[in-house]
């Protein structure tokens, strides 16, 4: 039997690594982190214990790296959905919209993922999240930016508070006033992208 080739490999690698973060995405959804351990999430995926560690220095990391994937991949599918709009203004309303819906849909995992972020561990720059700021810095770029880099940073801040603010425990505020106050942000109008009503919440509410 022929040993396989380099590209092979690689391609195996790929795919043991993106069902470790799928494993991880669900585990931690449905059990939360703490009750999560690294041979639940190998179990899951199908893989030894030992690959988690090889690719992953910590369960930090590792949540890092699969909700970056998943935000990647959220953001990708509401970039391309029908009708596919290249219209900058539009682009950037669907990014806000699927960034937003996370932690409206996935609080227990979006929470988590941000507590690990405004811990110690930090911001972690891996390969999901560099896929997940090319696709920002794009969609800024498409809506005008005359600097991407900096724009596309002060857009990750400000959806990053806003998603704080919608899981804030004991004093949440409305997505629908966030998604309000981040489209006046941008000049953006209410009927783009996924509006969760007919019409933007008034004032104060």
């Amino acid at each position: 039997m022929s040993p396989r080739s380099a590209s092979v490999n690689e391609e195996l690698r790929r795919r043991s690594r993106e069902r470790l973060l799928q494993a991880t995405v669900e585990l931690i959804d449905e059990r939360g982190y703490e009750a999560t351990t690294l041979a639940d999430i190998a179990c899951r995926a199908g893989a030894a214990r030992g690959l988690v560690s090889y690719y992953f220095p910590g369960k930090r990391q590792l949540l890092q790296s699969a909700v970056h994937r998943l935000m990647h991949m959220e953001l990708a599918a509401a970039l391309e959905r029908e009708p596919v709009s290249r219209d900058g203004r539009e682009r950037l309303a669907r990014a806000i919209d699927a960034v937003l819906g996370l932690a409206r849909d996935r609080p227990r995992l979006m929470r988590t993922h941000m507590a690990g972020i405004l811990q110690s561990e930090g911001f972690i720059q891996c390969p999901e999240q560099q896929r997940l700021a090319a696709l920002l810095r794009d969609t800024v770029e498409r809506y005008g930016s005359a600097d991407p880099e900096t724009d596309y940073r002060l857009l990750r801040a400000l959806m990053m508070g806003a998603v704080v603010a919608i899981l804030l425990p004991g004093a949440p505020m409305p997505m629908e006033r966030l998604r309000s106050e981040l489209f006046q942000r941008y000049g953006l109008d209410w009927r783009l992208g996924r509006p969760p009503g007919a019409e933007p919440p008034p004032p104060g509410v």
